[in-house]
C-alpha cells in the first residue's frame, strides 16, 4: 500500500500534521511518500523540515494507491483533479477552517492506520465537464468537483448570460454571475447564493444565479444528463470570468460560451470516519435549526 501524503505548507506549518501521519501510517505498514500539493510561491519563507525528502504529485500518483491531503477545502478540489485522472482515491485531513470535505480532523490523526490495511470504503461524487468555446473553437476545458463559476469579477457593473438546458433557454438574467454546481458544490458557493443543498452523492446539476436582478430568478436543479450552456450575447462588449473550483480565472468576451456537463469522471473520496452528511452538515454549518 502506498500513500502520498501532499500537505499544504501555508496550513501545516513544519509539515508536523503529515510527518505525525507518516509515523502512524508506517508503523501500521504502509510506505509513504511526502508531497507538496503545489510550487509555493516565490519569496514566500515557508517552515519546511529539513532532511526530509519531498517529492511531486506528478511523479508518486501514477504509481499510488491513496492520497491524503492536508489543508482546507481548497488542497483538497486542488487534488482532486489530478487524483482522479489518475483513479486514486483522495482523502482530506481538515488544517483549515470548515473543511467541509475534510474526512478527519487534526487531532484525529491515529485513525488513519486502517488505509495501510485497506480498512476504509469508497463514496464516488459526480464531476462536471466544463468547455469554453469561441466560436467552433474550443479554447479551454477543465474539470470540476464542486463547480464553475461565471462572474463579472470586481467591475461595478452587471453581468449579461443566457442559461441553456439541452439548447432550451433555461434564463436569461443580469446580475452577479451564475453558478453551476455538483451536489458535492452545493454547500459551497451555490449555497451561499441561495441555492440548495443536495445529498452529495446525488446526481444533478444545480443552476444558481448570484445577485440577479430579477424577482423570479430561482436556483433550479437540472437532471444529470442535461447539457448547460451558459453565454454572452453576440455583441456584449463586457466581459465574464470563468472559475473552476476556485481556480485560474478564464476571461470571457461576447459571443462565447460554456458548456458543462457530468463527466465520465468521478472523484473517489475515502471515508473512515463513517459520519453521515447530516452530521457533517451539522458539524459544519450549524445544521438546520433556526
Amino acid at each position: 500500500m502506498k500513500i502520498i501524503l501532499s500537505s499544504n505548507p501555508y496550513r501545516d506549518r513544519g509539515l508536523r500534521a503529515a510527518l505525525e501521519a507518516q509515523r502512524v501510517l508506517e508503523k501500521a505498514g504502509a510506505k509513504t511518500v511526502l508531497c507538496l500539493p503545489f510550487t509555493p510561491k516565490k519569496g514566500d519563507r515557508l517552515e519546511l523540515p529539513g532532511q526530509v525528502p519531498l517529492s511531486s504529485l506528478s511523479r508518486e500518483l501514477p504509481e499510488a494507491d491513496l492520497l491524503v491531503c492536508f489543508g482546507g477545502d481548497g488542497t483538497i478540489l486542488h487534488a482532486a483533479r489530478d487524483a482522479t485522472l489518475h483513479n486514486v482515491p483522495l482523502m482530506g485531513v481538515n488544517m483549515g477552517s470548515v473543511g467541509f470535505m475534510a474526512e478527519l480532523e487534526r487531532g484525529e490523526l491515529a485513525q488513519l492506520a486502517p488505509l495501510a490495511r485497506g480498512e476504509y470504503t469508497i463514496e464516488e461524487r459526480m464531476m462536471l465537464d466544463v468547455r469554453v468555446f469561441r466560436g467552433d473553437r474550443m479554447v479551454s476545458q477543465d474539470l470540476a468537483l464542486n463547480d464553475a463559476v461565471l462572474s463579472k469579477g470586481s467591475m461595478a457593473r452587471v453581468a449579461e448570460l443566457e442559461v441553456l438546458a439541452d439548447q432550451t433557454q433555461v434564463t436569461a438574467m443580469t446580475g452577479d454571475g451564475v453558478i453551476i454546481a455538483t451536489p458535492t458544490g452545493s454547500t459551497a458557493y451555490s449555497m451561499s447564493a441561495g441555492g440548495p443543498i443536495v445529498e452529495p452523492t446525488s446526481q444533478c446539476i444545480i443552476v444558481t444565479p448570484v445577485c440577479a436582478h430579477r424577482l423570479a430568478a430561482r436556483a433550479m436543479v437540472l437532471a444529470p444528463q442535461r447539457l448547460v450552456t451558459v453565454r454572452l450575447p453576440k455583441g456584449n462588449r463586457k466581459h465574464l470570468y470563468l472559475s473552476v473550483d476556485g481556480g485560474k480565472a478564464v476571461r470571457l468576451t461576447g459571443g462565447d460560451r460554456v458548456e458543462i456537463s457530468r463527466s465520465t469522471y468521478t472523484t473517489k473520496l475515502v471515508q473512515l470516519a463513517h459520519r453521515n452528511f447530516y452530521q457533517v452538515i451539522n458539524q459544519k454549518l450549524g445544521g438546520f435549526a433556526p
